[in-house]
């Protein structure tokens, strides 16, 4: 291991990271249930009779495909926020474990 863990600054860490994640995922809801809605409008503006021919042109759409882009920019950002969540407490644990390690160490040393 290059440095020793932090556990105070792992707790910033994840104190930091906390709001940054409820708002990635907040923009990943929204822009998954919006998907739904540009559906429908986007079928609504069709000229075409049937709903399989309107479904058809609103999946093909630019402005359809433009949201599906930014639908999968939001769900990187979130997972990054979230794997970056997920070491954050890997390090608290690791910390934890070395500890108790050093505990056994301790008492077998006396």
């Amino acid at each position: 291991m290059t440095k020793p863990i932090d556990p105070q600054a792992a707790v910033e860490e994840m104190w930091n990271i906390a709001p940054l994640l409820a708002k990635a995922k907040a923009e990943r809801v929204l822009n998954e249930e919006y998907r739904k809605s540009l559906k429908a409008i986007l079928m609504a503006r069709s000229t075409e009779k049937t709903l399989a021919a309107q479904e058809r042109d609103a999946y093909s759409h630019q402005e359809y495909l433009d949201h599906l882009q930014k639908l999968s920019a939001s769900v990187e950002d979130e997972e990054k926020l979230r794997w970056r969540m997920i070491a954050t407490q890997s390090a608290i644990e690791v910390w934890r474990s070395m500890e108790s390690s050093n505990r056994m160490i301790d008492r077998s040393a006396r």
